[in-house]
């Protein structure tokens, strides 16, 4: 079967991806940027890749006309606080007319649980989507989740972070709200399960696992799973934007979801039925196995995908590629290069750079940057990295965003998406001399760049330079 994935960059698309080429599908991944589609060599030549903007007008010939099935996977609510909800609005109408040049038979929507009367504009939006999706020429198959639990998920992610940091909470009131989180893996089964399947067209599915849990008691069991005890109070005067703000500075989220993430808190968000799990004969895991298959994905470097790679995670939306030509008239430089006694050494790295492992020279100035970097409304450095030694185009990196990691040219080439007055790059390559060259490029905005520039300068002699003693000499 030929199949669409739309968002296959996403959290769940980069996981469906192996599943759907396992299972023996042609898989044509839908992309707006075609090179920060972060799969290796092997899997990029098992698939197609098309660029697809869904934002953008309709034109023909943009997809394969023998397309079977399609997931729509497209959502917006990271990138916007205020029209979130007309963008979703936009791609599913132009999503409708690109499957109107398309034989295809199925549509699958993977949506949320609906069954509040008062919706959160998230949740509202993901509905509406879903009455536009109806009025395709197509079998729709909508599946409303739960709260996603799995390595590398937005949701866990914040869990994590909130537990592991704070071991005592003075929490907001919407913690009490009841839910019914689902497992990362039981998410990809259904998705997978209802391919070609007639007993789920036209209609709309709720999925989750078997426990119904207030958010408080998610905090409890992570932390009773991960072995150590924490201390929850809740109070009703946090409001929604003090809220936001908690979990902004506490954990790796941005701003925009954390807003959206809060006023969909506040709604109940517990399954219906079961139909779908009988259906397929699906037996859900429980959130305690959940959160255990989580941990060993990560104890074993095998976490697929982050939300944190999403492009919505920093500033940029599409048009990496715009950015990797580094100008070289009107920028302010600093060039170091060093001779290789191990040029394997080095190159792995700088293949393992930030993350856990860290810029290896005066961590602790790179942390007080990215704690500044947070108080400005920046990414900060708790995304961290997917991989601990895998890096691919498009991932971040720590407030940085990778615009090309091409190992075996030696080559990789930084984007800065912390707050700066002006642009940045960092970028380093090993040339057949077996000289490393570190290059920070900063194009500045205005007088304002060139005073910031000139201001760190002082830390860019000693940081810059003991990063790349570090890179050459430090052994893993």
């Amino acid at each position: 079967m030929k199949i669409l994935l739309t968002g296959a960059n996403g959290y769940i698309g980069m996981r469906l991806i192996p599943q759907l080429l396992n299972l023996g599908h042609t898989v044509v991944c839908a992309v707006r940027d075609k090179n920060r589609l972060s799969v290796d060599q092997e899997t990029k030549e098992q698939i197609q890749i098309i660029e697809l903007d869904l934002l953008d007008d309709v034109t023909p010939n943009k997809i394969p006309n023998d397309i079977d099935l399609a997931y729509f996977l497209i959502h917006s609510m990271s990138s916007s606080t205020h029209d979130f909800d007309e963008k979703e609005a936009i791609t599913a109408h132009n999503f409708n007319a690109y499957m109107a040049q398309t034989n295809v038979n199925q549509v699958i929507y993977l949506s949320g649980i609906v069954n509040d009367n008062e919706l959160s504009k998230h949740l509202s939006s993901r509905k509406n989507v879903e009455d536009i999706l109806y009025t395709g020429n197509f079998n729709l198959t909508v599946l409303r989740a739960g709260i996603i639990v799995g390595s590398g998920s937005s949701s866990f992610e914040i869990i994590r972070d909130l537990c592991e940091k704070l071991p005592f909470m003075i929490t907001p009131k919407w913690v009490l709200t009841k839910t019914q989180p689902i497992a990362i893996r039981d998410v990809i089964n259904y998705l997978t399960g209802v391919i070609g399947n007639e007993k789920t067209y036209n209609d709309s599915f709720d999925i989750a696992g078997p426990n119904v849990l207030t958010y408080k008691e998610m905090l409890h069991q992570y932390a009773k799973a991960r072995g150590f005890k924490n201390w929850i109070i809740t109070v009703p005067v946090m409001t929604p934007k003090l809220s936001s703000y908690w979990l902004y500075f506490v954990t790796a989220t941005s701003y925009k979801l954390a807003i959206n993430l809060v006023d969909s808190m506040k709604m109940e968000v517990v399954a219906k039925d079961q139909r779908l799990q009988d259906i397929l004969q699906i037996e859900p895991y429980t959130y305690s196995q959940a959160i255990a298959m989580a941990f060993k994905k990560i104890e074993q470097n095998l976490v697929i995908s982050s939300w944190k790679d999403s492009m919505v995670s920093g500033r940029f939306i599409k048009n990496i590629e715009k950015h990797i030509q580094v100008p070289k008239y009107g920028v302010l430089t600093d060039k170091k290069t060093i001779k290789l006694k191990n040029p394997e050494l080095a190159l792995e790295n700088i293949w393992r750079i930030g993350g856990e492992t860290g810029w290896y020279y005066a961590n602790w100035l790179w942390k007080i940057r990215g704690f500044i970097d947070k108080i400005y409304g920046g990414v900060g450095l708790r995304r961290g990295r997917t991989h601990p030694d895998k890096i691919y185009t498009g991932d971040s990196l720590d407030f940085w965003r990778v615009l090309l990691a091409d190992k075996k040219n030696k080559r990789l080439l930084l984007f800065a998406e912390m707050k700066l007055p002006g642009e940045a790059w960092l970028e380093f390559k090993i040339d057949d001399n077996n000289i490393l060259h570190q290059t920070a490029t900063f194009r500045p905005r205005g007088l304002r760049g060139r005073l910031y520039w000139y201001s760190v300068l002082p830390f860019h002699y000693f940081i810059f330079g003991g990063m790349l003693r570090g890179i050459a000499n430090q052994k893993n």
